[in-house]
C-alpha cells in the first residue's frame, strides 16, 4: 500500500545552513519517541504512517520517517530531513511517497501546523468511515477536541501528488484534528508533545465512543455549555501537560527500548 517517492535525491550532506544542532538534536528525539510510543499501542499501520516536524529554525525543511522502515525501528538518526521539492538533504533513504505529498504541503501551507502526524488510527480511522459527524462529544476525552476538529469528506485515493497535497493542506482551515473521510486522521499541532498529545487522546476519545455505541444504546452528549466551559479548562492546562506527556514517555522508553535515541 505505500510507495516510494520517485525521483527523489539521493541523501547529501545539510547544505549551507547554520542549524541550532541542539535543537535539532531534541526534536529528532522526541519525534523517535513518538513513534517508539505509537508503536507499542497499535497507533500505526505497518510502514505506511508518518509523523513530520519542520526543522527548528528551518522552515523550509522538515523531519519524517524513512519508507520501509516501521514504527518502532524508528530512531532519532534515522529520520529523514527533507525539502518541499522532494530531496534528502540529510539521512539514508527516501520518504514514503504519500508521506512526502501530504506533509511537505502542509507544511508549506499551513506555517502554524510545525508538527503533522497521519495515520490509520484503528478507532479514529473507525469514526472517519462512517457517516455524519465522527466524533460526538459525550466523554469527557472528546471534549478536548471540540471546536477543534473538521471533517474532510473528498476522499480522491492516494495522495501522489502536489494537488491533492494542496487540497489537504487546505481542509485543514483553523482545524488541529482533521478526519480524513474513508481514510484516516491528521493531527496537527505547534510542537511535537502537543501533537502526539493529541493524537493518543483522539484514539482513546475515539475508542470509548465506539464501545459505547457498541452496546446499543443511545449516547449522552454533553450539555453544550458545559462542553464549552470543560473545552476550555482542558486548552487551559493543555501545553504543559503535552509536554509532561512527552517527558514520561521518554523516559520510559529509555528505560525500555534505549536504541530509539540512536
Amino acid at each position: 500500500m505505500a510507495h516510494a517517492l520517485g525521483g527523489a535525491a539521493a541523501p547529501a550532506v545539510l547544505r549551507n545552513t547554520a542549524l541550532d544542532a541542539d535543537a535539532v538534536r531534541q526534536a529528532r528525539v522526541d519525534l523517535a519517541a513518538c513513534f517508539r510510543m505509537a508503536a507499542r499501542l497499535g497507533l500505526h499501520e505497518g510502514i505506511c504512517n508518518h509523523f513530520s516536524f519542520v526543522v527548528p529554525g528551518r522552515d523550509d525543511l522538515f523531519l519524517v520517517n524513512p519508507y520501509g522502515w516501521a514504527f518502532s525501528e524508528v530512531t532519532a538518526s534515522r529520520l529523514l530531513i527533507c525539502d518541499f521539492e522532494g530531496n534528502v538533504i540529510a539521512g539514508d533513504g527516501v520518504p514514503e511517497a504519500t508521506a512526502f505529498f501530504i506533509h511537505a504541503r502542509i507544511h508549506k501551507n499551513v506555517p502554524r501546523a510545525k508538527a503533522a502526524f497521519h495515520t490509520h488510527m484503528p478507532n479514529a480511522t473507525a469514526l472517519a468511515m462512517t457517516e455524519g459527524p465522527p466524533l460526538l462529544f459525550a466523554g469527557q476525552s472528546a471534549l478536548k477536541f471540540l471546536g477543534r476538529t473538521v471533517v474532510d469528506e473528498d476522499y480522491n485515493g492516494l495522495a501522489l501528488d502536489t494537488d491533492e497535497g494542496d487540497r489537504i493542506a487546505a481542509s485543514i482551515g483553523d482545524a488541529d484534528i482533521v478526519f480524513m473521510k474513508n481514510h484516516g486522521v491528521m493531527v496537527v499541532g505547534p510542537t511535537i508533545a502537543e501533537a502526539w498529545d493529541d493524537l493518543y487522546y483522539l484514539e482513546r476519545a475515539a475508542e470509548a465512543q465506539r464501545l459505547a455505541l457498541s452496546t446499543g444504546r443511545p449516547l449522552k452528549q454533553v450539555r453544550p455549555d458545559i462542553a464549552a466551559k470543560t473545552a476550555a479548562q482542558m486548552r487551559e492546562g493543555d501545553r504543559e501537560s503535552a509536554r509532561l506527556a512527552l517527558e514520561s514517555v521518554k523516559r520510559i522508553l529509555s528505560r525500555e527500548e534505549p536504541d530509539f535515541l540512536d
